[in-house]
């Protein structure tokens, strides 16, 4: 066990296809809503690392992000080096709130996501539910 990671990170190091998909009535059914890295919170002048800004894919206006509040969302990426049989790691965050009224958030993840994450996809997992 981490001793450093956030209280809300899962034990998962790695989420496959197979564990994010589930086969109902012959069809792939996606788990996740697809999203996008688009920066850092920032004013003028200073940057903070410690909160990404997230466009969900499909979500366009302020009151649709009140559904992901609250969501997992986790950044997938590809090391050189394989830990645990696999090459692929994971950043787990939370989506925390609103940016703006064009459909953005802010997320925090259990570690700052590294620069080369800009631009980059996550997955804004559809649990846990608030409903």
């Amino acid at each position: 066990v981490n001793s450093r990671a956030a209280p809300y990170s899962f034990s998962l190091g790695f989420v496959s296809a197979e564990s994010t998909r589930s086969k109902m009535g012959g069809e792939n059914v996606r788990l996740y809503v697809k999203g996008q890295v688009l920066g850092y919170k920032r004013s003028k002048a200073n940057q903070e690392n410690h909160t990404s800004i997230v466009k969900i894919d499909g979500v366009v206006t302020r009151k649709e992000t009140e559904f992901y509040l609250g969501k997992r969302i986790v950044y997938v990426y590809k090391a050189k080096t394989q830990k645990q049989g696999t090459y692929f790691r994971a950043i787990w965050g939370r989506v925390m709130r609103p940016h703006g009224n064009a459909g953005q958030v802010k997320a925090k993840f259990s570690s700052n996501l590294p620069p080369i994450s800009l631009g980059g996809g996550v997955r804004v997992m559809l649990y846990p539910s608030r409903v």
